[in-house]
């Protein structure tokens, strides 16, 4: 029996390869989207969605799009280093999951699958080295963002205590061929045009398109009460700009960036994003998070579900070829094929 899922964030990075993946797989996909949002990330897969419009505070309009369905996979969230985002986080990605976990039970799905977080695992002074056994702790490391999402894993948590059936996916920093203007898709922009300067800090790293799989691969299972970290490599920022502009065929960066720098960065940013009434790409949260340096172990799902990740370099390479494809036909996205 072809089982139905509803999906959010199916217009965004993560949430596309996703539906692509099920839509690949055979499933019946149900999505929300909000006015406006564009298909460009579902490879002209948007027809064989049944599109529902609504937002994620309405709790009516969740529990009537979850009615029949067998699966949900909650991928939708803001996300954004600028402060002043805060409250609009905390209310997406920490009430609106609230509002998700209580239309699941309401509606009796089967499987409830979460997209969390590195960053909802928490930062420790002192603590470089993270599992899943990590515990929450407040202190200045941890961003708007990471509260936010630990807020909505509480809400999971939750759902799972009054008889959720659900898992969590905490993703490292995403890498993939996605919108160039946002997120981890700027670095080849950046890179292409010349970057002269690298952050001192590292991460784990994480190809779109595992974040999708390992989601899918969860939702299939009977596994319910757990968390895995998905980090396919911890890499240094430089490795990562390195290896970018190596698959570019340009110059990489040389230049370590001083603290000073960083405070000049993010400070003539800012004149700039008000100048432009846009939103500034470099902010203190930002440069604090990549001047550090943590590593993620993602053994508990090679381990227990015998996941494999895409080698690194193969992601760069090919979100490489995907940017200057993109640059060749004058797009504002790419897109990388599943695998």
């Amino acid at each position: 029996m072809m089982k139905k899922v509803f999906l959010t964030g199916a217009t965004g990075f993560v949430g596309a390869y996703l539906a692509r993946y099920l839509l690949d797989k055979g499933y019946t996909v149900r999505a929300m989207r909000r006015r406006g949002s564009l298909f460009h990330l579902l490879a002209g897969q948007e027809s064989k969605i049944e599109w529902l419009e609504g937002e994620l505070s309405d709790e009516a309009f969740l529990e009537e799009a979850m009615k029949g369905i067998d699966i949900v996979f909650h991928a939708a969230a803001v996300i954004s280093y600028d402060a002043a985002d805060n409250d609009e986080m905390l209310r997406v990605n920490g009430q609106g999951t609230a509002n998700m976990v209580n239309a699941a039970l309401y509606a009796g799905v089967r499987r409830f699958i979460y997209v969390s977080s590195i960053a909802a695992l928490g930062r420790k002074e002192f603590v470089q080295n993270f599992d899943e056994s990590a515990t929450w702790e407040n202190n200045k490391l941890n961003t708007g963002y990471a509260i936010s999402k630990f807020r909505g894993e509480c809400e999971v948590w939750r759902g799972i205590e009054e008889g959720l059936s659900a898992a969590i996916v905490n993703p490292a920093v995403i890498l993939g061929a996605g919108y160039w203007h946002v997120a981890t898709g700027q670095f080849f922009g950046q890179v292409d045009k010349g970057l002269r300067f690298y952050p001192k800090g590292s991460s784990g790293f994480v190809d779109v398109r595992d974040v999708a799989r390992a989601a899918l691969l969860l939702a299939e299972s009977d596994i319910s009460g757990e968390r895995y970290i998905l980090s396919g490599s911890n890499e240094s920022y430089q490795e990562m700009l390195c290896q970018i502009a190596k698959s570019l065929g340009t110059r990489p960066p040389t230049w370590l960036m001083r603290g000073w720098m960083s405070a000049i960065a993010w400070r003539a940013e800012a004149v700039r994003a008000k100048i432009f009434g846009t939103k500034p790409l470099i902010t203190p949260e930002v440069l604090r998070t990549v001047q550090n340096s943590f590593t993620y172990s993602s053994q508990k799902i090679q381990s227990q579900l015998d996941f494999k990740f895409v080698p690194f370099a193969q992601t760069i390479a090919e979100t490489a070829a995907a940017y200057q494809e993109s640059k060749k036909n004058n797009t504002a996205f790419g897109l990388l094929p599943l695998v």
